[in-house]
């Protein structure tokens, strides 16, 4: 042992992925910030080389599912985590959206990170154009934190270790502190991990820092033999949120690496702690899980990464269409050869992802082409890593040209964009971020904020520890659909439309009263008008699992059912961002009428003849469902 020690003897860091990543690739980036602060007081007092807390799907998932303020999530997270280095995943000029922004966005919300307690940025593009990450790169080094900056590992017949090395010396030349290698899709393979280590340490002198999900059952082997090839700090998730699409245990690694004679300096003690609490934690979210979450080799041919499997299966259920997730994942990779072979990270992976189940959900390749898809095809995202399939791009594109520059150089400043229609709710520069990201989802937001409809998740239980009150604002899944009775803590969907002998019914759940005689009332949004209803079993609220609705003025839908050759509909059901016309327009078959958000993405509907506008039956920020004629072309 004591030769093995003089051979290996090295520091080597860890990352605890279990605050982002882990819940984000196996619970749909649905847990809370009560139970992310639950454990600080034994989690901040490990020695991990960096938290990563924030970033990637969480700044989405707190507005749109979990009605939470992110930037209140991490000032609480900086509060609570002092002596920890807290880590965010940032996808270049996409920040943590779905499009590029302007240059003054991307150094405005880097300024508002560092402000409430970000200190490594893991920097990274979806196509390895690394002019998307450079004012990124920049605005963190002026701010005087740490450029984590990334290789996203893929493998298709143009990536090679050689081409990987190459970034890895165009990284180190752009100021790069440290350099990421970050396989979201667990395609390392041990060997190669070696040999890519290896290689790029012989030319760049810099930390290495490996990411790589356990999907394929690569990532511990990996991992293993990327320390021997030179890697310097790991990413793992505590055992009780590791593995399947998530990472490799950390408890194990600690352990394997320890013995190896490597300088790792963490309590398996203090780890077992988190470990217990994490258990207990994760049982609250089962109802997010998916068969689609656990170690599955078919993913070195699909190629779809963590993070993209949980909430691709959770959005496809939002669509009924769970049953085709198979024909979805082999639709992928021919999705990804005809876009030229991008890696599968968002927003690439959401992109490919979402126009597969477009495919396959309406039964004809590229019938449906989302507004992203054409971004992309148009270079808006950046330069494709090999030739697009120019069919595909002339079907979405017709005679549009594509561009060739900087997708951000094309982009006026965004900070000084009129924000009237949001200034009585804003509370600070923060908001105002908020919105230019996401737009809808944040006005929705802010409004509940001012009408104080916002969930309370938090109960403090004692120093330095919270627990989740989920008897107040739930958050929920279809597994409350199964239940015969209503069990606190469960978690269950706050919205969906009920359909009754044809009529369809849009039911929020907006807030939860005290429960009294085994009895707790509920107050749903039906179509707009609020109604109290106390209910024993989910049977008294959805008609379809045999019950009844109760409340005695509920509105009706007043869409007719798309019949007639001027119908317009929606493939899939959704939500109305922008409406683009208006009774009496003049529109020519395949136009552009409105547009709906679905699966994250938004969707151009077109008008199948032409005619004039004669009716529209919707407004922004309506639900839209298939089964209903949203505009009437005459």
């Amino acid at each position: 042992m004591s030769e093995t020690k003089e051979n290996y003897i090295r520091k080597v860091d860890f990352m605890e992925v279990a605050l982002r990543d882990a819940h984000q690739s196996l619970l749909a980036t649905r847990m809370t910030t009560p139970d992310i602060l639950g454990i600080a007081h034994v989690l901040d007092t490990i020695g991990f080389w960096s938290l990563e807390v924030w970033g990637g799907a969480t700044f989405d998932s707190c507005l749109r599912f979990l009605k939470e303020d992110p930037w209140e999530r991490l000032k609480k997270l900086r509060k609570s985590y002092k002596h920890s280095r807290l880590q965010m995943l940032l996808r270049g000029q996409n920040l943590v959206g779905y499009r590029h922004y302007a240059d003054d966005v991307v150094e405005k919300f880097i300024d508002l990170s560092v402000n409430n307690g970000i200190d490594v940025f893991r920097i990274f593009d979806s196509l390895n154009d690394f002019r998307n990450i450079r004012k990124s790169v920049e605005a963190v080094k002026k701010r005087k934190k740490i450029a984590e900056a990334t290789i996203c590992y893929t493998t298709s017949p143009v990536h090679t270790n050689e081409l990987f090395t190459k970034m890895a010396l165009e990284l180190a030349e752009m100021g790069a502190d440290t350099i990421a290698i970050k396989d979201m899709a667990g395609l390392l393979s041990p060997i190669k991990a070696y040999e890519l280590v290896s290689m790029i340490k012989k030319v760049v002198n810099l930390p290495i820092h490996v990411h790589s999900h356990s999907t394929s059952g690569f990532a511990p082997m990996s991992l293993l033999k990327a320390v021997e090839g030179g890697a310097d700090i790991i990413d793992t998730a505590i055992s009780s949120m590791c593995c399947g699409t998530s990472h490799p245990p950390t408890e194990s690694m600690v352990f394997t690496l320890s013995e190896m004679g490597y300088d790792v300096d963490l309590d398996l003690e203090k780890l077992k702690e988190v470990a217990d609490y994490f258990k207990i934690v994760r049982k609250k979210y089962k109802a997010f899980e998916s068969e689609y979450t656990n170690i599955n080799t078919d993913v070195l041919v699909t190629q779809v990464p963590g993070g993209m499997m949980s909430n691709l299966a959770n959005q496809l259920k939002e669509q009924n269409a769970l049953d085709k997730m198979d024909e979805v994942l082999y639709e992928v990779p021919q999705v990804r050869e005809d876009l030229g072979f991008p890696p599968l990270v968002t927003p690439t992976s959401q992109i490919i992802g979402t126009q597969a189940a477009l495919n396959v959900i309406t039964g004809e390749k590229y019938k449906v082409i989302t507004s992203e898809t054409k971004n992309y095809l148009k270079g808006y995202y950046g330069k494709a890593p090999a030739a697009i399939n120019e069919d595909v791009r002339k079907r979405a594109l017709g005679d549009e040209e594509f561009i060739t520059v900087r997708p951000a150089d094309l982009l006026a400043p965004e900070l000084s964009q009129n924000i009237d229609k949001i200034k009585e709710f804003i509370t600070g520069d923060e908001d105002i971020m908020s919105y230019i990201l996401f737009p809808q989802i944040s006005i929705e937001f802010f409004k509940d904020r001012k009408d104080g409809k916002l969930p309370d998740y938090t109960a403090k239980s004692g120093e330095g520890e919270y627990s989740s009150d989920m008897s107040n604002g739930l958050v929920l899944s279809n597994e409350f659909a199964e239940a015969e009775e209503f069990r606190e803590g469960d978690l269950v969907p706050s919205e969906f439309i009920v359909t009754v002998h044809g009529e369809n019914y849009k039911i929020k759940i907006a807030g939860v009263g005290h429960k009294a005689d085994q009895k707790r009332p509920f107050f749903l949004n039906v179509d707009g008008t609020m109604e109290e209803v106390t209910i024993e079993s989910l049977t008294e609220v959805v008609p379809s699992y045999g019950g009844e609705i109760v409340g005695e003025n509920i509105a009706r839908s007043k869409r007719p059912s798309p019949k007639r050759e001027g119908d317009v509909y929606a493939p899939m059901p959704g939500r109305i961002t922008k409406l683009l016309v208006k009774k009496g327009d003049l529109v020519n078959a395949g136009d552009t009428v409105l547009i709906v958000e679905a699966m994250k993405m938004e969707n151009e509907i077109h008008t199948p003849i032409d005619g004039i506008i004669k009716e529209i039956y919707v407004k922004e920020g309506d639900m839209a469902n298939p089964d209903e004629t949203l505009v009437y072309v005459e």
